[in-house]
């Protein structure tokens, strides 16, 4: 327990030789030791997750985050222990401003990858989402580089169309001879029954759109085989031209991505927005706890033996100094030769 204790008076920038001569100081800066202990912690783990996210590397996280964290905690290790009690409450609070706000920036920098390791999940399902968008505007971009292929797939749609109209017409000649064997009364038919002479032509007039409607048929299939072939090939090109620019759309799961999903998750989800601004306030009020500690607690032992100290230490410098004063001007005189 002791070595807890002594570790965190380390983290609170507290003398330990003055605490350890006032017993009612020793929780506090225990406490503030430890607030600085964990808010560094946290700092390692989510500068850490940051440079995984960037260069999927787990030990280059681990010694990048450890880094990270321990200057973290030197800097707030700092800010703490330059703060002093002088029984002045408005100059304290104007030295302690400046600190303050560089306290609640590292809040907001340390806030924000932890933050997103939180909404992970839907970061990812958000990040699938904008990959398949930029998919569909990557083909769409490409189609266009490729007009070829409307172009003959127009030229398919025609041939088709006048093979459709062939046969449309052949159907109709098959139909105007069936009313006119079987004496159905139409515009077109006699509407007398069995095979005569109006029978007989539209006979012939049948025969004549069934062979009309065989040769074209074959004649537009090996066209539109031909029309395919080209298609087949085209596709082929446009298809190796998207795998090119796939790795690019795959590669879009960066730190910035991960940044921009989570502002548009904010923006399309209260309840993630209210999440994100909770949690940047609770590692805001990590992060300034130490300093408000020292700021609303009242002067204590440590303070006045730490004041004593600093006095003792200035005196000392003031009467080295006047020793010396006294010493050179006691040199001057001898060489001036005066009494």
């Amino acid at each position: 327990m002791s070595a807890f204790r002594n570790f965190f008076w380390f983290c609170s920038g507290a003398s330990r030789t003055l605490l350890k001569r006032c017993p009612t100081e020793a929780s506090k800066y225990a406490g503030i030791g430890a607030t600085i202990f964990f808010t560094g912690l946290l700092a390692a783990l989510s500068a850490g997750y940051a440079l995984y996210t960037i260069f999927d590397s787990l030990w280059a996280a681990i010694g990048f985050g450890f880094v990270w964290g321990a200057m973290i905690f030197n800097l707030d290790r700092f800010i703490v222990a330059s703060i002093k009690k002088r029984n002045k409450l408005w100059l304290e609070v104007k030295v302690a401003t400046p600190r303050i706000l560089l306290a609640i920036l590292l809040a907001v920098v340390i806030s924000k990858p932890l933050e997103l390791k939180m909404f992970e999940k839907e970061i990812n399902r958000k990040i699938d989402q904008k990959k398949s968008e930029e998919a569909i505007k990557a083909k769409k971009l490409i189609n266009q580089g490729f007009p070829e292929i409307t172009e003959v797939e127009n030229k398919i749609a025609v041939l088709k169309k006048e093979t459709g109209e062939k046969e449309t017409f052949r159907n109709q000649k098959q139909q105007e001879y069936d009313f006119e064997r079987f004496g159905k009364k139409t515009a077109g038919t006699t509407g007398i029954p069995g095979i005569g002479t109006n029978a007989k032509k539209k006979e012939i007039q049948l025969n004549e759109a069934t062979e009309d409607l065989k040769k074209t048929t074959e004649r537009n299939r090996i066209k539109i085989d031909q029309y395919e072939k080209e298609i087949g090939q085209l596709t082929i090109k446009r298809e190796e031209e998207f795998k090119k620019q796939k790795p690019t759309i795959d590669a879009y799961d960066g730190l910035a991505a991960r940044i921009d999903a989570l502002w548009a998750l904010s923006s399309e989800s209260n309840a993630i927005n209210l999440a994100n601004i909770f949690l940047m306030f609770l590692f805001i009020a990590l992060e300034t706890a130490p300093i408000f500690v020292k700021l609303i607690s009242s002067r204590g032992p440590y303070d006045d033996l730490l004041e004593t100290h600093e006095q003792g230490f200035e005196n000392f410098k003031i009467e080295r100094m006047s020793e010396r004063n006294h010493k050179t001007n006691e040199r001057i005189k001898s060489m001036l030769g005066k009494p």
